[in-house]
């Protein structure tokens, strides 16, 4: 079994935001080599996500409302975490749309359905922070 990996950085200029990251995932699954097997793709900060969606302005403004009901970044002092800090309201939004995706690979293609595609999603940007690409198969 052959393995791969492969890190992406990002620096969002605003507090809050979705990357397509479809294309830079493909790129590294051609770099692999690796035509059957699984990807792994994973945020490795606490106020980061990657997910799984459809790729349309409208859709990502419904998140970024609805995240922001749920978890409304203001004011700070709602949030215990902020003690020194400001962003409790992202280590929720994170938790929400979660850490990582899980892709299958066949035919040395990512088997994603007709619409999915696959987002860096940024809770407290303004800041380095670095997603992982582990991919694993023949």
């Amino acid at each position: 079994m052959k393995h791969y990996r492969k890190g992406l950085w990002f620096q969002i200029k605003s507090r809050r935001g979705f990357v397509n990251i479809t294309g830079d995932i493909q790129e590294a699954l051609r770099e692999s080599g690796i035509k059957e097997g699984l990807l792994l793709c994973n945020a490795m900060h606490i106020t980061a996500s990657v997910f799984i969606n459809d790729d349309e302005s409208g859709l990502h403004q419904d998140l970024e409302q609805w995240l922001e009901g749920l978890a409304p970044e203001k004011p700070h002092s709602r949030y215990r975490h902020n003690s020194g800090e400001d962003n409790g309201d992202a280590h929720l939004k994170r938790t929400i749309m979660g850490r990582e995706v899980v892709v299958a690979v066949t035919g040395g293609k990512l088997d994603l359905g007709p619409w999915e595609q696959v987002f860096y999603g940024e809770f407290d940007g303004m800041r380095r922070k670095r997603v992982l690409i582990k991919i694993i198969g023949e």
